[in-house]
């Protein structure tokens, strides 16, 4: 029988996820410490704070992933009229904002997709609160067990 105190820690695993708007690298900080405190006396804390952080390490190895691939669609847009070869070329160099190219509209789709998934990030972290809260075991989707 799960008692308040362990709800309200589990819950307060997932709610600290957002002091990444105030402290740097929060969101995995305030969960891990607050596991760490009590993940020995309750197997319902423990298995939400891994919840918690496999999350948080997934979505952090996604962003990297979508950020790896779109940064390079937008430098070759801005570079693509540079000569790498004539050392003079800058002063030929100008941005042409009229004909947009493939390549940016599909960085600019990676990062409508950063954003999308950004407010789904936030939705899931208060699903998973609300959950906790309840009593209930949550898994978040998406994510990569690294903590088992």
């Amino acid at each position: 029988m799960l008692d308040k105190h362990q709800k309200t820690i589990a819950t307060f695993i997932h709610l600290s996820t957002f002091s990444r708007f105030i402290i740097p690298f929060g969101n995995f900080i305030g969960p891990l410490v607050l596991w760490i405190a009590n993940k020995e006396k309750s197997e319902f804390v423990d298995n939400h704070g891994k919840q918690a952080l496999n999350f948080q390490m997934s979505i952090l190895l996604y962003a990297i992933i979508i950020g790896t691939i779109t940064i390079p669609f937008f430098i070759f847009k801005i570079l693509g009229g540079l000569d790498f070869i004539d050392f003079n070329g800058f002063h030929n160099f100008h941005i042409n904002l009229g004909k947009p190219s493939p390549l940016l509209y599909i960085g600019g789709g990676l990062g409508a997709l950063m954003i999308i998934a950004f407010i789904v990030e936030l939705a899931l972290i208060v699903k998973a609160s609300l959950k906790a809260r309840d009593g209930e075991p949550y898994k978040y989707p998406l994510t990569i067990n690294f903590l088992k």
